[in-house]
């Protein structure tokens, strides 16, 4: 039984997205996702809603206005090329307006007491859009419009990014800003390159950049460790009122394009960590990378599972490596910053 509400904010728009064939961010990861969360039988705790198309000023305290106006160009024109891995269709621009304007939504489902937990359930993801930059099958950062408009609205956030890949946009969105925390765990050598240990921030922002840099095959002990070692006393420093969490399940031990270790259920016990050091109905989920679809469709269900009590849990946790030498490299990091009392 579960013991929670759950909405879920995605749209058709969503599944139109199409960036070509045999390309891994395909549409049918949002089916498999939405399985995941019917697998759960929630009934009556289980909501949909349709993401609205996010406010252009909503955008523009994240990217600047012309990317949106080139966004709509390129589209307009039949869609094509970004980047090598980064490709549009005609009904792109509309997708990434959803997929911005979910978490949006998704806030306002847990500030009116509709849900405990909630689900920005969208594609395209969002994590490598930078200010300027589309790059990684991301158009808009969808996670750094919602913590600035909560940050607008004078509340502190912290973004955990667990998705395999360095969230280098939303990192480089708030190198600077003291209100938004942001933890990155993520595979290190890899994509997109950025998201070493000694990066920390600057100028007022300085410390609030934490990131957990894990080798290939890192699995559930490692990511137990960083979070009891790390993630959690930086998350209870910070105080924030808000968790977004960029949940990408492409460390998976199953995806097709990454080298991590983890199951299910370490997606599971890493979100449900998180999710207890913050205040209720005050977490929001955001679906970023994730490309095989069973394990896709089973870390969906485990996290949001965890997180009300629902007690599916498809897969066991997974052990492997502590990660020592990782985790004193950034407590070397950030030694010398001086945080707030």
């Amino acid at each position: 039984m579960s013991s929670g509400r759950v909405v879920v904010v995605t749209h058709a728009d969503c599944v139109a997205h199409d960036p070509g064939r045999h390309h891994p961010e395909r549409p049918a990861r949002l089916g498999a996702a939405m399985r995941g969360l019917d697998d759960l039988e929630l009934g009556d705790d289980l909501r949909v809603v349709d993401a609205p198309l996010v406010d252009t000023a909503d955008v523009v305290r994240v990217h600047p206005e012309q990317l949106l106006r080139d966004l709509d160009l390129l589209c307009e024109r039949g869609g094509g090329a970004i980047d090598p891995d980064t490709h549009v269709s005609p009904e792109s621009a509309a997708a990434a307006r959803r997929a911005a304007g979910a978490g949006l939504a998704a806030i306002d489902e847990l500030r009116a007491d509709r849900a405990d937990v909630a689900w920005a359930m969208v594609r395209p993801p969002g994590h490598h859009a930078t200010t300027r930059t589309q790059m990684g099958f991301c158009l808009l950062n969808n996670v750094a419009v919602a913590a600035r408009s909560l940050v607008a609205a004078g509340e502190r956030v912290a973004i955990v990014d667990i998705d395999a890949h360095h969230g280098n946009g939303t990192e480089e969105i708030f190198w600077r800003d003291p209100d938004v925390l942001y933890v990155s765990l993520h595979q290190w050598p890899w994509y997109p390159y950025t998201g070493e240990a000694a990066d920390v921030g600057a100028d007022r922002g300085r410390g609030t950049t934490l990131n957990v840099p894990m080798p290939a095959g890192a699995a559930g002990r490692a990511y137990r460790q960083a979070l009891d070692e790390v993630v959690i006393p930086a998350l209870e420093r910070h105080r924030a009122d808000w968790l977004l969490v960029s949940a990408g399940f492409d460390g998976h031990r199953a995806d097709p394009i990454t080298d991590l270790g983890l199951s299910a259920a370490d997606y599971a016990d890493i979100t449900r960590r998180l999710a207890a050091a913050m205040p209720a109905r005050r977490t929001v989920l955001f679906l970023e990378g994730g490309y095989d679809l069973d394990a896709l469709r089973a870390s969906t269900a485990s996290v949001t599972s965890a997180l009300v009590g629902a007690g599916h849990r498809p897969e066991r946790a997974t052990d492997g490596d502590a990660v020592d030498d990782v985790l004193d490299g950034v407590r070397a990091a950030h030694r010398d910053i001086e945080y707030p009392s």
